[in-house]
């Protein structure tokens, strides 16, 4: 037996497990080493769905993690995006999970939390890379000099994303924007959408999903640094059906109306969008193209990956320890895990990137990815009877964090 299968044979006395069986699940106690406080009851949780908790050794002391098991063949289950009803906005993951009655989840991708380094310049809490919802694209990946979280791993950039097929199979892939702005001059290259950040000499889109968050954001920063300053070079150009309705020379905010786009503008993008003038037809044109997958996405969510055909990334990181989430697969991508960390002091020290990925490996994961960690690591479920999910983990910020998105589960009958 080897030192991995004795400790799972040891902590198998400290699991807290719920059987999917069919219907909903009835509870079970939880006993032994989780930290005062921790969920007593089963989660409510339906066929396909399981939730367990367990200790792990790391190289910084033992942490708790807790792990949702989702079977995706199971035709009474689904994945999917939880987000607030914006871009730039937050909200917590069980809020999301409850407004959009989900059965479990948890967080998301990093996102746009502060801007400390831009006085005055409103965060705009969006998230970083790709997110698709129910098979609808909501935005694009920023320049990854402009992104928020720990360093990448090498060869890993913005634009790599977890997420579930239309073909109901899990899969990690990339997810590019292609874009054009179809003027009467010619064609004019988009190369963002609802993004807190824009490549240099660029130009984005900006759609009622967005919210009412000013767009100033997207015109800081450069492509080689987060922290550079906000270009005083910028052009906006407001499209209803089809025509120019207005411009402006500065980013602007407030809700944008059903049927309109926002093209933002920067230095040589600015200069594009000035030629163009009122009542003008405009055409704004947009889809992502995956790099390995032709498989829509039903839902796609931005992070990092740690694992691929069962081998860590090379150059993963192994001295930061933090509270992690992570997200994984096995079976082909038909089984879905989904572990989160808890942020309880006893098990605060958490694990390295490195120790992530050799865990997900541990509990069957072919490939597996990076969610954002620390204060916002979440994980909610409903426990036996009741309506609404509860925090099952102990985050470390409290009250729980408001986040960018999340990934939610879902059980229908």
């Amino acid at each position: 037996m080897t030192h991995r299968q004795r400790r799972f044979a040891a902590t198998t006395r400290t699991l807290f497990t719920i059987a999917t069986t069919s219907g909903v699940l009835a509870g079970a106690a939880l006993a032994g080493a989780a930290p005062a406080g921790a969920a007593s009851g089963a989660g409510r949780i339906s066929s396909g769905v399981s939730y367990r908790q367990f200790d792990v050794p790391a190289a910084k002391g033992t942490v708790h993690a807790h792990l949702l098991t989702v079977d995706l063949t199971n035709p009474h289950v689904r994945v999917d995006l939880l987000h607030p009803d914006a871009v730039a906005a937050r909200a917590q993951v069980s809020a999301m999970a409850d407004a959009a009655g989900a059965v479990a989840g948890v967080n998301g991708d990093f996102f746009n939390i502060t801007e400390t380094q831009h006085p005055g310049v409103a965060a705009t809490g969006a998230s970083v890379g790709p997110a698709i919802a129910r098979g609808r694209l909501l935005k694009a990946a920023v320049p990854t000099a402009q992104r928020f979280g720990p360093s990448l791993p090498p060869g890993t950039d913005t634009t790599d994303v977890f997420g579930v097929g239309v073909d109901r199979r899990a899969r990690l892939d990339r997810l590019t924007l292609v874009g054009t702005v179809r003027t009467p001059d010619g064609n004019l290259a988009l190369r963002g959408l609802n993004q807190y950040a824009l490549a240099q000499d660029s130009i984005g889109a900006y759609t009622p999903a967005w919210g009412t968050v000013s767009r100033k954001r997207a015109t800081c920063g450069s492509d080689t640094s987060r922290a550079a300053g906000c270009s005083t070079d910028t052009y906006e150009v407001r499209i209803r059906d089809g025509r120019v309705v207005a411009t402006s020379a500065t980013p602007g905010s407030g809700a944008i109306a059903a049927g309109t786009t926002v093209l933002l503008g920067r230095e040589a993008g600015a200069d594009k969008l000035r030629t163009l003038t009122k009542g003008e037809r405009v055409r704004v044109r947009k889809r992502m193209v995956a790099s390995a997958s032709r498989i829509p996405y039903r839902f796609a969510v931005g992070g990092y990956p740690v694992l691929r055909d069962g081998q860590p990334l090379a150059g993963l990181n192994n001295t930061t320890s933090a509270v992690r989430t992570a997200a994984g697969y096995t079976t082909g991508g038909h089984k879905l895990l989904l572990l989160a960390l808890d942020g309880a002091a006893a098990y605060r020290s958490g694990m390295t990137i490195a120790e992530v990925a050799d865990e997900m490996r541990e509990l069957g994961a072919a490939d597996a990815f990076s969610l954002d960690g620390g204060g916002s690591t979440t994980l909610v479920a409903r426990t036996a009877g009741a309506k609404t999910v509860s925090v099952l983990n102990h985050p470390t910020d409290s009250p729980e964090r408001a986040v960018a998105n999340g990934i939610g589960v879902f059980w229908k009958p």
